[in-house]
Formats: structure tokens, sequence, C-alpha cells
């Protein structure tokens, strides 16, 4: 890769998950590798351990957000990448994401997605939705956390803050960072594999999640809130959807529509919970 490459893995009560990510990170050969763990109570910690040199690093106070700081200021190299528990690198994933940071000139490359397993409506459904809204490469305004490489400098302008959103740690870390011009963000043409649980129980929840997090983002931008609403109520119900059907996918039309909407479930309620 020409730089040394640190590697932060963020996790919580991922023992059913951690071994086969780890698996992979090491696969890639970095020079360090880091896990954050938010207090797990089950054994992500003990099987982190197993594998040889990673640096863990317990957080009490633990959310997403601050984590991921914690971790990129644990860091020594100047590449950082970001990976979660449910990713599953292939050897040379990083090294062929690193080429696209450096062919299409980004400070901070996200990987594209793709699921696990090509059975099962869930995982159909959330490929899909990869396919038609994320995985395009090149220069972009909005882009995930992770799997993603980071140069270090960019936190020297902008840091990921718990105290402004502690639920999702993207979007406002994203937005404070458009506010810097010379900064570039965008996708690879690398895609990583992500492993989630296929479950409806499991994808209402994170919906909600998500929710409560665009709630906490409009509490503190609201002049994102207009934005925010069409993105929920407009785009990923209807636009999304008609783009799958035209894609040939009107499958995954209904998983876009209970995505927006169970993401304006969880921004009303904490907005509820707040007044």
């Amino acid at each position: 890769m020409g730089e040394k490459l640190s590697v932060v893995v963020c996790v919580r009560n991922e023992e059913k998950r951690i071994r086969d990510c780890l698996v992979g990170v090491y696969a890639n050969n970095p020079d360090e590798v880091i896990l954050v763990d938010g207090n797990s109570s089950d054994k992500t910690v003990a099987i982190a351990r197993e594998f040889p040199g990673i640096h863990t690093i317990v957080s009490k106070n633990s959310n997403l957000t601050r984590d991921r700081q914690i971790g990129i200021d644990a860091a020594r190299n100047e590449l950082v990448a970001m990976i979660d528990g449910d990713h599953r690198l292939k050897k040379e994933d990083l090294e062929a994401l690193y080429k696209d940071m450096v062919e299409y000139d980004l400070d901070i490359v996200q990987a594209g997605l793709v699921s696990s397993s090509d059975t099962g409506y869930w995982h159909r459904a959330e490929g899909a939705l990869w396919e038609l809204t994320q995985n395009a490469p090149g220069p972009r305004t909005m882009i995930s956390t992770a799997p993603s490489i980071y140069k270090k400098s960019v936190f020297k302008k902008v840091r990921f803050n718990d105290s402004l959103t502690s639920t999702v740690d993207d979007t406002d870390f994203m937005y404070r960072l458009s506010k810097f011009p010379e900064l570039r963000v965008g996708v690879g043409k690398t895609k990583v594999v992500q492993h989630h649980f296929a479950d409806l129980g499991i994808y209402l929840k994170k919906f909600q999640m998500y929710g409560k997090g665009d709630g906490e983002f409009c509490r503190k931008h609201p002049n994102r809130a207009p934005s925010m609403l069409f993105h929920l109520l407009i785009r990923y119900p209807f636009l999304y959807s008609w783009r799958a059907i035209r894609a040939g996918k009107a499958y995954a039309a209904p998983f876009f529509m209970l995505h927006g909407t169970m993401r304006f479930v969880g921004l009303a309620r904490y907005f509820l919970r707040a007044i």
C-alpha cells in the first residue's frame, strides 16, 4: 500500500461474528489492529484477545460515535480503516480500497457492500438497497463511516462528537465534514461482504434506532430537518421503490418502504420523549 495502516474495529456483544471479522482483518496484514469494545457482556473481548498483537480498549461509557473516535485517537498510523463486526474482509480488500482512495483522490473512501448470502428475502432486499443507492463508485457528499479508510489528517478538522449525536455516527460527522470543501469523500469500486442476521425484528429495531439518530441530528441541526423528512417520507418509500421497480428489483420496494417508515417512527418517538 505504500503507507502503514491501522484497523479499528468497534463492537459490542459480537461474540457470534467477531472471530470471522478478525480473521478477515488479519488476512489483510495491517500494521496495527485496535478493537474498541463497548463494554460487552459476552465473550467478544476474550475471543478478540486470541488474535496476536491486537490492542483491545474497553469503552466504559460507550456509544458508537464515541468509540469511533477512541479508536482513531489510539491509531498510530496516517491511514485508518474502520471495520465493524459484521464485515467480512477478503484478502487484499484493504489494499484495493486504498487504491480506490488514490484513484479518486479521496480523504475518506467507503467500500461498496454485498450481502453474505443471496438467499432469503432480507438479504436480497438489503443487497438491492446497496446496489441501487450506495455502491456507485466516485466522489459523494454523504457516505457511511464503515467499512472505510480515512486519512487521519481529516480529524484535525472534524471529529466524531457524541455530545451532538450518540445513536448514529455517520450523518452528523459527514454533514460537518461537508463544511470543508477541500476534504473529499466517496465510494470505491471495492466491495466488502456484510453479514447481517436476517430477521424482521432485528431490522425493525435497527431502523428505529437509525430514526432516533436522525432525530438527534435534526435537533442539533434544525435547518436540515426538511431534508431529513424528505429522505424518510419521500425518497426511501417512493423514489427508491420506483428505482427498484425500474431496475427489475420490485421485491425490494417493501424493504425501502419499511426502512423509511420505521426510521420516521424512531424520529417521531425521539421528539415525543424529548417534549
